[in-house]
């Protein structure tokens, strides 16, 4: 499966803001977004001009960052967020939040939604009780998402269970550490989506 493979780092700094793709290395001193706040490359320090359609790209840009997606799959997501009911752009970003990786990223399960991915391809999660390893499996309203149990002694979740709470969780979906478990209550809301993305300026691109 193609993914990205360059340095996360220069990703933030294109977008002009911190993107947290690296865990907590995005809130240490050795953060380069801190030392270096202005797009990479030669030319990174000059002034562009912002047309309508550099803000609307660079939106998209800053979404498909954020979840790790690829452009083939985020134009699919969004051609299949216009058939559904409700803004578009709002069910764009409820699609991407459904995701398996992002749902044990958010919980506090991996420090990155890179890790994140990692951890379910390699078959660590269950859902209601199957085994899943695909990063872009979409969970569902109810749907109880568990850690695989010869997985719990590994040290990446010794980890995460140590340092449960320690990070926000959002209120559609509920970890409980104890069992390395976590619960579905809903789909996402947008106003319980914190991701710094203007989802209307990623319709306007996609729909000229």
């Amino acid at each position: 499966m193609a993914r990205y493979t360059g340095a996360d780092c220069k990703r933030c700094r294109r977008e002009k803001m911190k993107l947290f793709l690296k865990g907590s290395k995005c809130d240490g001193p050795k953060c380069p977004f801190e030392s270096r706040p202005f797009p990479p490359g030669q030319h990174g320090r000059g002034r562009t001009k912002e047309t309508e359609y550099l803000l609307q790209h660079r939106e998209k840009q800053k979404a498909r960052r954020v979840y790790g997606v690829l452009e083939k799959q985020f134009r699919g997501y969004y051609e299949e967020a216009v058939t559904k009911p409700g803004k578009t752009g709002e069910v764009l970003l409820q699609i991407l939040e459904s995701r398996l990786d992002n749902v044990v990223y958010r919980a506090g399960y991996a420090a990155s939604r890179d890790a994140a991915r990692q951890l379910v391809k390699h078959g660590h999660f269950l859902v209601n009780g199957t085994k899943v390893d695909i990063p872009s499996y979409r969970v569902k309203e109810h749907d109880i998402v568990t850690l695989r149990e010869k997985s719990k002694e590994l040290t990446p979740f010794v980890v995460a269970q140590a340092q449960a709470g320690s990070r926000p969780v959002p209120a559609w979906l509920e970890p409980i550490p104890s069992e390395m478990k976590i619960l579905i209550h809903s789909l996402p809301a947008r106003a319980v989506i914190d991701t710094q993305v203007q989802e209307q300026l990623i319709v306007e691109l996609y729909s000229k």
